[in-house]
């Protein structure tokens, strides 16, 4: 059956005139004349239709979003799926032990029999898109306080996604979101594989080569890739795993090419960027630079010294932390990128520069006057408030219910702890046994015991005395939070796997267990600060609304794109080098050599597996050497991506895979709030060290 799409608010404001360089999260579904051409112009090859169709096979039968953040494409007529090596990380740890450490030495199936299977793992592919604007809107009017229209609209979208996915099972997802901060309602449906194979993953010493040291930076020489298998029913229906079941039978998958890339060669990406916030205010910048993001970063340092310092003496928690490690620091360094480069790259000066242009187009006009004429006082009154908590709000949360891993732990069955009947919550801890013994296989007392020290230790330093929660404060009086870690983890159920399995043969009351009491005294502290931020909050969001409504009217002809939020998207540039800074120059692309460099051997970022060495040494590269007989690691593209396109495929301009995307660069770190123009880049790994590797 066909599918038609509608998307009457974006044709309203979609016009002739060229957008910035090579700027743009494009909607694949509604691609508007003037960025097709200018795609062509670039050097596409391919029709709208080619690329996303809902009548014929295309390239977006390809791309799925994979697990909870990360993209991957199939390559094969057998459902071989390929993704980023980070973004199969958790699936890599959980498949290691000691005996069979495939983090650091690599997995390979030697056959299908041998491909490793992974519990709630799963791939979606988007079936169908529908503009539900209208049937929102109509219920919803611009005297409203935010707060109620919000509530009726995430009323009206989940009884939508209810409504769309009755009778359909279990392998439908149906998920209606609002695009252009809360001007349109979109509904995407997803088809869902939960049958999803390891088939391979290269050894550390390439997958995560680099590791933090190179993060978001460039140039970079990492293989960073792994390979799954979608499997199916044998009547090719999604089904839950089975040994019955068999590869699947895609739509469509990419072919890949070996002719490699050229400066100035076309590139496009498609996948499932995260989030962006493109068009906050100067004031949302301003609170980023000051409190959100040296928040995080101290919470995350001392977080992740902790870790390093038990991994790198214990090869057991090395294995256990592998993927915990990887994503604190991800993000770690990305707050640090950020508030550096939103400095550097003046971005509250140009936001502030846009909101004197809004405002002198806003009081030309009486009737704008009156629909616009308080977004910028409200953006101020708001993040006066929100900035005078946001430090502690972070802290809440960093140092406080996601620090301590059983604190974290005991806050994900929050709802069961209140639970008065224990064999209730006996039975509905049962019910999750696989997440219990995940959290136990992967749990060290010690190390859990020291982030946890000195988390506390910072949150009671750190944080005003009126804000912080009343356990915390009276145990700061006394100045001595390791006694007082080390008496709460060694009485906890949520600390020792014998302690909860000893509990569960006779459960009772949990709300005197001390890591409950002091999850429970933080989130009550959390939820003050909230209660107290929430005017504010709501005051923000619908001048946020209002601005980009305003502003999409103020600029009429230049295309607009919707910030990221996890659906399918399409940028496209070229393959170029940049000038980060005065007298330097990068080029576009890093070879084998480059890794051999950077080797220290022994050194968890930078050892190489002696197997590639030896095989750069015979310069035994096959076809998959370029002209000059080196073998290309990386290259970067113009590409507009952020989290959440880790694991996209990078095609050339007839749909070929020529590269896998997996990073941003440094010097464009402040890219998910302002696009920067001359030094946005997205770093790929090339399709032909992939099948080198």
């Amino acid at each position: 059956m066909k599918k038609f799409i509608l998307l009457t608010f974006v044709l309203l404001f979609v016009q002739t005139a060229s957008l910035r360089a090579d700027e743009g999260m494009w909607l694949p579904y509604m691609l508007s004349k003037q960025t097709l051409e200018n795609m062509q112009k670039r050097g596409c090859k391919l029709s709208a239709e080619e690329i996303f169709s809902f009548n014929k096979s295309s390239v977006k039968d390809a791309i799925v979003q994979f697990g909870g953040g990360c993209t991957g494409e199939v390559i094969s007529n057998e459902g071989l799926l390929l993704t980023n090596h980070h973004c199969g990380l958790p699936q890599i740890q959980e498949q290691s032990s000691v005996e069979h450490d495939y983090l650091t030495n690599g997995f390979w199936a030697k056959s299908k029999a041998e491909e490793l299977p992974n519990q709630g793992l799963t791939v979606s592919f988007l079936t169908e898109v529908k503009d539900v604007t209208d049937k929102i809107m109509k219920h919803l009017n611009d005297k409203m306080p935010y707060a109620q229209r919000k509530k009726v609209a995430d009323s009206i979208m989940k009884q939508m996604e209810k409504e769309e996915a009755k009778g359909k099972g279990e392998f439908i997802n149906v998920r209606v979101t609002p695009i252009y901060n809360d001007n349109q309602y979109l509904m995407f449906v997803y088809q869902v594989y939960k049958d999803v194979r390891l088939v391979g993953t290269p050894p550390w010493g390439i997958g995560k080569f680099g590791a933090d040291s190179d993060n978001w930076t460039w140039p970079r020489h990492k293989g960073d890739f792994c390979l799954f298998r979608v499997y199916t029913a044998p009547d090719g229906s999604p089904a839950n795993y089975s040994k019955d079941n068999i590869p699947m039978k895609p739509k469509h998958f990419l072919p890949i090419s070996l002719k490699g890339v050229q400066e100035n060669d076309y590139a496009m990406i498609l996948g499932y960027p995260g989030s962006t916030n493109r068009y906050c205010s100067s004031q949302n910048v301003e609170m980023i630079i000051n409190e959100t993001g040296p928040a995080y970063i101290k919470c995350r340092t001392e977080k992740l010294d902790v870790y390093r310092k038990h991994m790198d003496a214990n090869q057991e928690v090395f294995i256990k932390y592998a993927s915990k490690q990887a994503g604190i620091s991800n993000y770690w360094k990305y707050y640090i990128g950020q508030v550096k480069q939103l400095k550097r790259n003046k971005v509250v000066a140009r936001k502030q520069a846009l909101e004197k242009q809004f405002a002198e187009w806003v009081n030309a006009d009486a009737k704008r006057k009156a629909e616009y004429g308080n977004v910028l006082s409200d953006f101020a009154k708001s993040y006066a408030t929100l900035s005078k908590y946001e430090k502690a709000i972070v802290y809440h949360r960093e140092a406080g219910t996601r620090g301590g891993e059983a604190i974290a732990f005991a806050a994900t069955y929050n709802n069961l702890i209140s639970l008065k009947d224990p064999e209730q919550v006996k039975k509905q801890l049962l019910l999750r046994k696989a997440d219990v013994e995940k959290n136990f296989k992967d749990y060290d007392y010690a190390t859990d015991q020291e982030v946890t020290t000195v988390l506390l230790t910072s949150f009671y330093k750190d944080i005003p005395a009126d804000m912080l929660p009343s356990e915390i404060a009276k145990i700061g009086a006394t100045g001595d939070f390791k006694k007082y870690v080390d008496n709460m983890l060694a009485n906890s159920i949520f600390s020792s796997k014998e302690r909860f399995d000893k509990w569960l043969e006779n459960p009772s009351d949990l709300s005197t267990d001390p890591v409950v009491l002091l999850m429970k005294d933080i989130n009550s502290s959390y939820a003050k600060l909230l209660k107290a931020t929430e005017d504010a909050y709501m005051t923000s969001k619908n001048a946020n609304r209002l601005f980009l409504k305003g502003l999409m009217e103020m600029q009429k002809g230049q295309d607009f794109y919707p910030d990221a939020n996890s659906t399918m998207r399409l940028t496209f540039g070229n393959v170029k080098g940049y000038k980060p800074s005065d007298g330097i120059y990068y080029d576009y692309y890093t070879t084998l050599e480059g890794v051999m460099e950077k080797e220290i051997p022994g050194n968890w970022e930078f050892d190489v597996p002696a197997k590639l060495k030896a095989l750069y040494e015979k310069k035994d590269y096959g076809q998959y050497a370029d002209k000059n007989g080196d073998l290309v690691v990386n290259f970067i593209a113009t590409t507009d991506i952020t989290g959440g396109n880790s694991g996209s495929a990078v095609l050339d301009s007839k749909g070929n895979l020529i590269g896998l995307a997996f990073d941003g660069n440094w010097e464009a770190m402040s890219g998910d709030i302002s696009f920067e123009e001359k030094t946005k880049r997205t770093i790929c790994m090339d399709a032909r060290y992939l099948l080198f590797v």
